[in-house]
């Protein structure tokens, strides 16, 4: 069995059952032909030998790398990006060859830049700017691979002062002060457009021209679709009206296992 060839699997979320790197080849077994996943390392600059075992668990599983995080601090802590710090634009910066070597070995070509939560220490201005100067750095350094940087809205309340959290933010950002970068798009993510009270089919009509990339979880709770009150058979239809050919990621929390969660996923024929 395999499922429809343009959803892929988080990694970083779905497969938790199990060590990380057995998951590509568990997604495989699974019925996934593509995976995505959030930053794989726990350091800004890995050793090489695990970036080694990362591409030899993706390519012994058979599936197609087609998104990932840029480095975004500590996840599990709490961090969301690190992209407005000013004291952590180093991190990111040394972090960006490791990102290209996978793009190089993968072909992936789809780049989450999480934005950072704000601080005190700094001005909202001088944060903005920050962030502005390391997505255009971001987008400069991928273009190279024909890479997009993607940029994503998050829930409010569940991920610190995190300053992003509707759809026009981010084209406001990509038509005005991201103006003269024409690599940077919007991450469309169901869950968290819905938890900030946005109607998830109006916002897919509005925004389908800045939209590069989908993911999927039910709202409340970012369970599986399903497990919410989203429309989501209505949400890909008008996206597909909308001429959107891209990937929907399968980036939720699990409700039940793994396996047991992937009931809702259409079956590829032929």
């Amino acid at each position: 069995m395999k499922f429809e060839a343009r959803y892929c699997a988080n990694l970083s979320i779905l497969f938790t059952e199990i060590p990380f790197e057995e998951r590509a080849a568990a997604a495989a077994h699974s019925g996934f032909q593509s995976v995505e996943m959030w930053w794989p390392f726990s350091d800004p600059v890995p050793e090489t030998r695990a970036v080694d075992a990362l591409l030899r668990q993706l390519e012994r599983a058979g599936v197609e790398l087609r998104a990932m995080n840029f480095f975004a601090g500590d996840m599990a802590a709490g961090d969301r990006g690190v992209a407005s710090r000013p004291d952590r634009q180093v991190e990111l910066r040394d972090s960006i060859p490791t990102l290209i070597r996978i793009a190089q070995e993968t072909e992936c070509r789809l780049f989450n830049l999480l934005y950072g939560q704000l601080d005190d220490r700094w001005s909202e201005n001088e944060q903005q700017q920050t962030a502005v100067t390391a997505i255009a750095d971001a987008a400069g350094a991928v273009k190279e691979i024909n890479g997009t940087v993607l940029l994503e809205p998050l829930a409010a309340g569940l991920n610190g002062r995190y300053p992003l959290t509707s759809a026009q933010q981010i084209v406001d950002l990509l038509t005005e002060q991201l103006s003269t970068v024409d690599n940077v798009e919007l991450l469309f993510d169901t869950f968290h457009l819905a938890s900030n009270g946005f109607d998830v089919l109006n916002c897919a009509s509005r925004y389908a021209p800045y939209v590069r990339h989908v993911q999927l979880a039910d709202a409340p709770g970012r369970g599986e679709p399903g497990t919410g009150r989203l429309p989501f058979k209505a949400l890909i239809d008008t996206l597909d009206h909308l001429g959107y050919a891209g990937w929907l990621g399968c980036e939720y929390k699990l409700s039940t296992s793994t396996e047991d969660s992937l009931s809702w996923l259409p079956i590829a024929t032929g």
